[in-house]
């Protein structure tokens, strides 16, 4: 049976059940809350740390690239689903926020005072919360993040960018398999989607589309295919251009 009802669909889904944003981002203000001993308490930050940022095409499987990335590597994954609920919540983006300044006392002032002056960005108060969000976050630890451009916001040195393309016959035929529809529903879905990434880049960072010239490299998972062989390419990009 196909299913009709498509529109619940979340960007990003291959049949993986995920952690919901809300517990996912209380669970990690909590760890940081957490951490109470002296050496933590000390603990100075020298900067960002290297960081794997997807740029995808809907439907081309970096999700799930994602993951496989994660367990190989030991990094862990903040979707779009994460970032959006962080950039809209602002009591919880606040915390965040809250709990890098008690322990880096200036540092965020000084990071994003670095980042706004070298970016020419409409600074709206969405992305003044998205790009504290995402400092707060890639600071801590090595982590891939998925979707909403995050690697226009970071630093480029500490970054491993990657653009995920394919196909729409691709795409398409991805989609209708997760979605359990026909590949005429699933390419309304992703005309859908599509628009909303646009509307995204255009209202943020006033980009039509995404120059290849952005990153460090470009996957066309036509050729590639299995989304085992690309974390593999990845992983082995990361490790070389940070010697790891």
């Amino acid at each position: 049976m196909t299913r009709t009802d498509f529109t619940d669909y979340k960007p990003g889904d291959y049949g993986k059940k995920r952690i919901r944003p809300t517990d996912w981002l209380n669970a990690y203000v909590f760890k940081w809350s957490a951490e109470k001993s002296e050496k933590e308490k000390k603990k100075t930050i020298k900067g960002f740390v290297p960081t794997i940022c997807i740029s995808r095409k809907i439907g081309v499987g970096a999700l799930e690239i994602a993951d496989i990335l994660a367990q190989k590597l030991g990094l862990k994954v903040i979707d779009r689903e994460i970032l959006e609920h962080m950039a809209r919540d602002t009591a919880l983006a606040q915390k965040t926020i809250g709990l890098f300044d008690e322990r880096y006392p200036g540092m965020m002032s000084e990071l994003t005072a670095m980042i706004f002056n070298e970016k020419s960005f409409v600074l709206s108060d969405y992305y003044k919360l998205l790009a504290k969000s995402v400092i707060a976050l890639s600071t801590q630890e090595p982590s891939i993040f998925v979707g909403r451009g995050i690697h226009l916001i970071l630093p480029r040195e500490h970054v491993l960018a990657i653009r995920l393309i394919s196909s729409d016959e691709f795409r398409i035929n991805r989609l209708a398999r997760i979605m359990k529809t026909t590949e005429a529903e699933a390419k309304k879905r992703m005309a859908v989607i599509d628009k909303e990434q646009r509307d995204f880049f255009k209202d943020v960072y006033q980009k039509k589309d995404a120059s290849p010239y952005e990153f460090d490299m470009v996957i066309n998972m036509d050729y590639i295919g299995e989304p085992q062989r690309a974390a593999d390419i990845v992983a082995l990009a990361f490790e070389r251009k940070f010697d790891l």
